[in-house]
């Protein structure tokens, strides 16, 4: 039995209809027929004046019907230069939570397809999310804390990321599609994509592991559908196709543009070109010199083409690249392409009509790349037509443009469920600034929301079919972000040490918005926070109330005449841990302070340290008896006040010494020192001896002298 198909193919520049007879899986083109618009009816892929598109649909219609009967049903395709292209970057904090799962990573690569999306509505004046299909989406990478990583399944870090680039389809091209179709009495029977619709004719499903770049060069716009993994990983298009050769070629021989035209398409065929300018001077000039004069625009028609090939497929080289459109013969295009690529010629290849398998046409229907898409457009919308399909979420009916197998994730797109909705809310944090720097403490992740598809447990990619049920369970919130002076500063802040016998915690001072707290306060949202670490030796004295032994551990000094002297004989030691030490050393948790102290020493001490004495003294022997003589031979003041000998002297006094004019020792100051008196009953007259020789009381005595007084008593 023999099926007959109609198709239209509604493109920029003309309407292409197409009637297909399928017998089995084979396939007959019967016919074809072309017209242009009259008007600019199509921009972009898009209608514009729906009334011309639908009375050039009619001309066809009718013109087709004359010879093969009645046509109430036709298969379309939405122009492939009409989908949209975004790339966009979530990035998303996972300090603190549990390692990524897969459905984890299904709902990021969500969150990142609606980001897409909304960078696609800026540009739009129409902002309603659900005037968009999205139609697929490719990864392009992840990164983990700022490093790119092959997957995030099993990972842990703080911050992870996902890059798309999310291909959509503006919702009014399908409906403008079916306003024509309508008013030229026509009933859409299937709905494809023009990318899809050469590709099911090209590359069919056995073949889409592969990498392989599909290019449909139309006349102003090149579209372009990349293959991965057994699907459609991306679709693009370049504003550049057919129509820059042939303005390279009006503009280098002063050619009309419809003269242009035909001029490009004699390329194809003849080996001598007939150039009729507008001056009109008819020559005839050599193919090869014709090619090389348009050159330039060849190369970059390819370097287009090449580089948002390579943007779509993650800056990688396909395996290979197909051609197909009128554009497509564009003179060593495939050379080019592949030199951008960095792929061999006969990885390059032009496709036409006798690529497609289990296909015959005929005879008046030449075997061009021109009729691939439309063919393809006939025999996909027959193998694998696209549908509306209405699911319920939370009680709401979607209706969804079945443009490859959904999923739960595109019901959620268009029923405008928000990625963030798929998680509780992350708790509130708290926004401090410690000793002038900013932290955050972030509040409790949430847990993730249940997704229920008719009854039972799914996830973001599960597939679903027309007339399911999808409940959205929300997750439950995260808690706010609560915490103590203790949980925000470094554990080293706090240290466990021993000074002389006794063990401490030290604790670091810490004073929140002005007021001075313990480590155990709560912290509020917008704090202040001062943290003075106890980092030194001295802190830690000051610290336990042990200031008594800061004075001593310093270096002994005195002032002596507005200098600073060092005495470090009278300076106390300290130790840290047994090694010797001075107060402004760094202590850590664990150490074991002790100290060896010495007593302040007098102001003789200071003095004989100085090469000093404070007192002269001078032993004699007076009557048999040693007797020491003492005088003060210098004055000791501290911070002003004159101070005995055996005073002690505070670290860092201010001392003055001054020297007092002595005289001689005379005889007569032994009896100041000495004990000894004459009798008071004596009656007689004495003997002044010096070292056995008569003296007298006035005379010069020295160290070491006999002193004596001999008494004569009258009887």
């Amino acid at each position: 039995m023999t099926n007959k198909l109609f198709a239209l193919d509604i493109g920029t520049r003309s309407v292409v209809g197409i009637i297909l007879e399928q017998h089995e899986d084979k396939y007959h083109v019967a016919d074809i027929l072309v017209k242009e618009h009259k008007e600019r009816a199509m921009v972009d892929g898009q209608i514009h004046n729906v009334l011309y598109v639908a009375e050039l649909i009619q001309e066809i219609k009718i013109k087709l019907e004359e010879a093969h009967g009645p046509l109430k049903k036709v298969s379309v395709a939405a122009a492939g230069r009409a989908l949209k292209t975004e790339q966009a970057l979530v990035t998303l904090s996972i300090k603190n939570r549990p390692i990524f799962t897969e459905e984890d990573i299904n709902r990021l690569e969500l969150q990142a397809v609606q980001q897409a999306q909304q960078q696609l509505l800026q540009h739009k004046e129409d902002v309603k999310n659900n005037h968009y299909y999205c139609v697929g989406y490719s990864v392009l990478y992840f990164r983990l804390d700022g490093e790119e990583i092959g997957s995030l399944l099993d990972q842990q870090g703080d911050e992870a990321s996902v890059e798309v680039i999310a291909t959509f389809l503006p919702r009014v091209v399908v409906e403008s599609l079916l306003a024509a179709l309508k008013r030229a009495d026509l009933e859409m029977e299937a709905l494809t994509l023009e990318p899809i619709a050469a590709i099911n004719v090209l590359i069919p499903p056995t073949m889409r592991r592969l990498n392989v770049a599909l290019v449909d060069i139309g006349a102003g716009t090149s579209d372009i559908a990349i293959t991965d993994k057994s699907t459609v990983v991306a679709y693009g298009m370049v504003p550049t196709a057919g129509d820059e050769i042939t303005e390279s070629l009006s503009d280098h021989y002063l050619l009309d543009f419809p003269i242009a035209e035909i001029t490009k398409r004699q390329m194809h065929t003849n080996e001598e070109i007939l150039i009729q300018d507008i001056l009109g001077f008819d020559e005839y000039i050599p193919r090869a010199e014709v090619v090389k004069a348009i050159y330039p625009a060849i190369e970059n028609l390819a370097k287009s083409i090449g580089e948002e090939i390579l943007r779509l497929n993650n800056n990688v080289p396909p395996k290979a690249v197909m051609l197909v459109g009128g554009g497509s013969l564009t003179p060593h295009l495939p050379e080019e392409l592949g030199k951008i690529l960095n792929l061999p010629a006969n990885r390059v290849a032009v496709r036409d009509v006798n690529a497609i398998q289990n296909l015959t046409r005929a005879e008046h229907i030449p075997a061009t790349p021109e009729l691939v898409t439309p063919i393809g457009i006939a025999i996909a919308a027959q193998k694998s037509p696209i549908h509306y399909m209405s699911i319920t979420v939370n009680d709401q009916v979607v209706r969804l443009f079945e443009l490859k197998e959904m999923t739960v994730g595109d019901a959620f797109l268009a029923a405008n469920i928000r990625a963030k909705q798929l998680y509780g809310r992350l708790g509130h944090g708290l926004s401090i600034t410690v000793n002038g720097q900013n932290v955050f403490v972030p509040g409790e992740h949430g847990q993730p929301a249940q997704i229920i598809l008719n009854g039972e447990i799914a996830s973001t990619k599960t597939q679903i079919k027309n007339g399911d049920k999808i409940q959205l369970i929300p997750g439950k919130d995260g808690a706010d972000a609560c915490a103590t002076v203790r949980d925000i500063i470094d554990e080293a802040a706090v240290k466990k040490i021993t000074i002389g016998e006794e063990k401490y915690i030290i604790e670091p001072k810490v004073i929140i918005n002005e007021k001075a707290v313990k480590l155990d306060t709560p912290i509020q949202d917008r704090d202040v926070i001062v943290v003075q670490t106890i980092a030194t030796v001295e802190d830690a004295f000051s610290s336990t109330n042990n200031t008594k032994h800061l004075q001593q551990f310093s270096s002994y000094c005195v002032h002596l005449d507005g200098k600073p002297v060092y005495l470090p004989e009278f300076s106390s030691q300290l130790f840290i841990n047994g090694k010797p030490a001075k107060i402004h050393y760094p202590i850590q948790t664990g150490d074991v302070i002790s100290f060896e102290q010495i007593k302040l020493p007098s102001a003789e001490q200071i003095a004989a340290s100085l090469n000093l004495l404070l007192e002269e003294k001078v032993i004699v022997t007076f009557q048999q008896e040693q007797v020491e003589l003492a005088k003060t031979a210098r004055e000791f003041y501290v911070n002003g006040q004159v101070v005995q000998s055996t005073s002690t002297v505070p670290n860092g006094a201010t001392i003055k010494i001054i020297e007092k004019d002595t005289g001689k020792w005379i005889y007569q100051d032994v009896f100041r020192f000495s004990t000894w008196q004459l009798p008071t009953t004596f009656k007689g007259s004495f003997t002044i001896l010096r070292n056995g020789q008569p003296s007298t009381f006035d005379a010069e005595i020295f160290g070491g002298d006999q002193l004596e007084i001999q008494l004569s008593e009258v009887k």
